[in-house]
């Protein structure tokens, strides 16, 4: 429905021509029904005098039996058209509603802001300049205010008008907006949009949505139409890098070849020199054609026809770009990708991907991480259900030119579809070009620095193919004095006769280097035996059956050291020798410095031992010779 203007009666002509030039913008509105989004969008038709006289009176009569607002027009109920269909099983992703003012027209997409209905609000948000959300000003920010803020802001969205509604049932509270602003700018600081405005409103009064509100004169911001018709969106489109995907080559006869396709981003003018990509042949550019005739300059979002001066290949999915432009030619990428369909994501399937005009496979190769939208914390996933969001590595069966979808949303893009049953399965946002073809993953650690695992070309499985066996730790723990070293010792021999690749990290042995600015505090011991713990995971990832011997003394230390290792490839050797018997053999004289108090936290005089409770091998020395206690680990091990 269009702006009602005196020229529609007076200057049919004069009033479409205006209508046609005039700025349009896009915006959704985001917030759960408690919110009041159904009652703005209804507000703003309403006091915009977008509403017909038949429609106001079929929902002032319905306000009588339906209305939830009392003796006033239930203006929620002109969108409950859409809300039936969806009571009935219809599915509806997106609900557009247009309307112009005489400075600007406008298309409201009423996106879903539950989580379960991600994928919607992201085909809503995907075409959108601008986001209203809405906060119930009883309720303050809330986990959809964080999910739709962050969705918004994902699709690349640069204009957040955060619109604290009923503030009339907080007594139009001067404060208690200001609260709502400081607890929203703790979101506002992991967000990229450069411009968020806040306004105080009530949509069920029409307090600052259309109309300045009488009740809350402390506010001199801008009414929520006003920064709707005044927000500056035309500096948004990249107009500095030119982007023509190519769409489809146009001959029509001998004399004539052009190259169709929409404008993604740049401004383009004929004479200029273009390079085509992913060839990298230059040309000039002719003519501009368009069904109106010849362009002297194009701009982003219109459908043209270029010719070249000279005769180069180009096919569809090619790209023009500036001749001094620097895109990056990559098969592989790094994206965030919205999982769209019932059927999980799977890594390494091969899936069609459509970016821009350019139609290939690929294939998700790893998942960095997947974002939880309710707290936009970053954690671990090896698929992504319906719904998810996720930063993932893709690769290409060919390389191609690849934009950042911040600089330049038209050609840094794609979609994933399913091979089999054609589907659009996904929707992606390209990140960053990989240059090395060895992604890394998200994994979860609580290093101090800003680090990721880089990936290598040679797995643990292919070095344990070379060796012949697979790579394990064997933790020997138990007192000083047990024997543990002489065992580690006599399995390591063994088992390097029989032709098994090993490595020995003996406790004394890593204090000369490794451990040696440690003592012997309790904190100093478990950060020893972590420090041993990441050393042998290394060494079974390299494919070799590494042997610990170390006292380890407390239960927690070595169930975080299990941790670090795969089912199966952790073996925890007690060596079970009594405390008299270790004190009687004292080969270093420690047990008696310690009871002479010259060495204090000593295990087993003044300070605790805690026996395995569930080890893969118990070695009683007392009971068993030598030979028979590594047959026993052999047996344990292999």
């Amino acid at each position: 429905m269009s702006h009602q203007s005196a020229l529609i009666s007076e200057d049919i002509e004069q009033y479409l021509n205006e209508h046609e030039n005039k700025d349009l913008l896009r915006f959704i509105t985001c917030g759960s029904v408690d919110d009041g989004k159904s009652t703005l969008i209804g507000r703003l038709l309403h006091d915009s005098k977008m509403i017909y006289e038949d429609q106001l009176a079929a929902i002032t009569q319905a306000s009588k039996t339906s209305g939830t607002t009392g003796e006033e027009v239930d203006l929620a109920l002109l969108v409950d058209g859409l809300q039936s269909e969806r009571e009935q099983g219809i599915t509806i992703d997106v609900a557009y509603r247009f309307f112009s003012t005489d400075k600007r027209k406008f298309i409201i997409a009423d996106t879903p802001g539950h989580e379960q209905y991600t994928r919607n609000m992201a085909t809503g948000a995907s075409t959108a300049s601008l986001a209203i959300i809405l906060i119930d000003a009883r309720h303050g920010v809330q986990t959809q205010t964080r999910r739709h803020s962050f969705i918004a802001d994902l699709l690349g969205i640069q204009h957040l008008v955060v619109a604290v509604n009923k503030m009339d049932l907080v007594e139009h509270s001067q404060q208690r907006f200001d609260e709502i602003v400081e607890e929203y700018k703790e979101i506002s600081d992991r967000l990229n949009a450069p411009d968020i405005q806040f306004v105080p409103m009530s949509a069920l009064k029409g307090d600052n949505v259309v109309n300045r509100s009488e009740s809350m004169s402390w506010y001199d911001g801008p009414t929520l139409l006003e920064v709707l018709e005044t927000v500056e969106i035309t500096h948004d489109q990249n107009l500095r890098d030119l982007r023509l995907p190519v769409q489809y080559v146009n001959r029509p006869n001998l004399d004539f070849r052009g190259y169709c396709g929409t404008l993604a981003a740049g401004v383009l003018t004929p004479g200029q020199t273009v390079r085509a990509l992913p060839s990298g042949k230059t040309s000039t550019v002719e003519r501009i054609v368009t069904f109106d005739g010849d362009l002297e300059v194009a701009y982003p979002g219109q459908a043209i026809t270029v010719t070249l001066a000279d005769e180069i290949d180009v096919s569809r999915g090619d790209w023009f770009v500036a001749e001094n432009d620097e895109v990056p030619i990559a098969s592989t990428y790094e994206a965030d990708i919205v999982w769209m369909h019932e059927t999980a994501m799977e890594t390494g399937k091969l899936y069609d991907l459509k970016l821009a005009t350019r139609d290939m496979a690929g294939k998700i190769t790893a998942i960095n991480y997947q974002v939880d939208v309710n707290n936009l914390e970053q954690r671990h996933a090896d698929h992504l259900d319906l719904n998810a969001i996720a930063r993932c590595q893709v690769e290409l069966t060919a390389p191609v030119p690849v934009d950042d979808y911040r600089s330049s949303p038209g050609t840094g893009s794609f979609i994933i579809i399913d091979r089999l049953t054609n589907i659009t399965v996904g929707a992606g946002m390209i990140h960053q070009p990989l240059d090395s073809e060895l992604p890394y993953e998200y994994r979860e650690h609580s290093s101090k620095a800003n680090v990721v695992w880089n990936r290598t070309s040679v797995t643990q499985d292919m070095r344990e193919r070379i060796n012949g066996h697979q790579g394990k730790c064997v933790w020997f723990t138990g007192y000083s004095g047990s024997g543990k070293s002489t065992l580690a010792n006599a399995l390591e021999a063994e088992l390097n006769r029989r032709g098994y690749h090993t490595m020995l990290l003996d406790g004394d042995n890593i204090r000369h280097g490794l451990c040696k600015d440690l003592g012997m505090s309790e904190a100093d011991r478990a950060e020893n035996i972590r420090r041993v713990g990441e050393v042998a995971r290394l060494f079974a990832e390299a494919g070799v059956i590494v042997i610990t011997a170390f006292i380890s003394p407390f239960r927690s230390d070595r169930e975080t050291a299990r941790e670090l290792f795969s089912d199966g490839t952790f073996v925890e050797a007690y060596v079970d020798t009594p405390l008299d018997i270790c004190e009687q053999r004292d080969p270093k004289g420690l047990y008696q410095k310690a009871r002479e108090g010259r060495i204090s936290d000593f295990t087993g005089i003044n300070s605790p031992y805690e026996p395995p409770q569930a080890p893969e091998a118990v070695l009683k020395t007392t009971e068993y010779t030598q030979q028979e206690l590594v047959a026993q680990l052999v047996k344990a091990c292999l």
